[in-house]
């Protein structure tokens, strides 16, 4: 298999670039300190809570709700063993097939969402939504789409390196 040559940015490219890896770095960063600093929880930790929130009757398997908050399952078992300990999840054997555990929002753990979300709404409104128009935003979130179909598609071991090689 023979190597491509690279394709190295153009300027215009690279102008654009440099502040889209710029936001991938620090949006994670600002919506973990907003979290931490009003919470107690870590961005992840919410994003497992408030997944669990919006399922039916509070319930998701283990391997599901790693998909939404894009973490692998080992880290996801780590922060619910963590969420366990607080009181805010339960983990059950699935009802429709014993070979899966589900996590389950408790009660206490309903309510440290409730408590969470409106600190967390105002961060993205504060540091996205408010930047933007409503056809920005439309177009921001089509990119993002249009992107994660991509990384989706083609995995991350998949990727050209720094050989061109996928």
């Amino acid at each position: 298999m023979s190597a491509e040559p690279t394709r190295w940015l153009s300027a215009g490219e690279l102008e654009s670039w440099l502040p889209v890896g710029g936001l991938l770095l620090r949006l994670p960063a600002a919506l973990d300190a907003q979290m931490q600093r009003d919470s107690g929880l870590s961005h992840f930790e919410y994003l497992v809570l408030a997944n669990l929130s919006e399922a039916p009757r509070r319930t998701r398997r283990m391997s599901e709700l790693a998909a939404l908050a894009n973490g692998s399952l080992s880290r996801l078992s780590h922060v619910v063993k963590r969420l366990e300990a607080r009181g805010w999840i339960e983990r059950e054997a699935c009802p429709e097939d014993g070979r899966y555990t589900n996590a389950v929002l408790t009660e206490t753990g309903w309510e440290k969402v409730r408590q969470s979300a409106p600190g967390h709404v105002a961060a993205v409104r504060a540091l996205v939504l408010d930047a933007l128009s409503p056809d920005d935003l439309a177009r921001l979130g089509d990119m993002a789409r249009r992107i994660m179909t991509r990384i989706e598609a083609c995995g991350s071991s998949q990727v050209a390196g720094p050989a061109g090689r996928a």
